[in-house]
C-alpha cells in the first residue's frame, strides 16, 4: 500500500513539473474571477504545493494557511498584479491554478 501511495506522490510530482509554466497575470483574469486562483510564497515549493493538493493532504494545506503559505489572491493583490501585467509560475491542480511570483531564485 505505501509504495502505490509512493507511486501516485512520484506521478504527481512529475506531472505537475512538467505542467508549469510562466504566465501574465492577464492570461488567469477569468480563473481569479471564479476564485481558483491559489497564491503560493516565493520560498515554498510550487510542484510541492501541487503534489500535496493532488493527494488530499489536508493537514499539510492547514498548516501553509496557518503559516501564509498558501492564500487566495486578494482582490489588491490581483490590482497590482493587473496593472504590472506580472508574469507568475503557474500549475493547474484542478479545480485551483497555483501562482507564484517569478524571482529570481525560482526563474530557473
Amino acid at each position: 500500500m505505501a509504495d502505490a501511495a509512493g507511486d501516485r506522490e512520484q506521478s504527481l510530482r512529475r506531472e505537475f513539473h512538467s505542467q508549469t509554466a510562466r504566465i501574465r497575470w492577464h492570461d488567469l483574469q477569468t480563473y481569479f474571477a471564479h476564485g481558483s486562483v491559489v497564491m503560493v510564497a516565493g520560498e515554498q515549493d510550487l510542484v510541492e504545493v501541487a503534489v500535496q493538493l493532488g493527494l488530499d493532504n489536508a493537514a499539510q494545506f492547514e498548516r501553509w494557511i496557518a503559516q501564509g503559505v498558501v492564500s487566495p489572491v486578494s482582490d489588491e493583490q490581483a490590482l497590482a498584479w493587473y496593472e504590472a501585467n506580472q508574469e507568475l509560475w503557474a500549475v493547474v491542480a484542478p479545480p485551483w491554478v497555483l501562482v507564484q511570483v517569478v524571482s529570481h531564485r525560482n526563474a530557473q
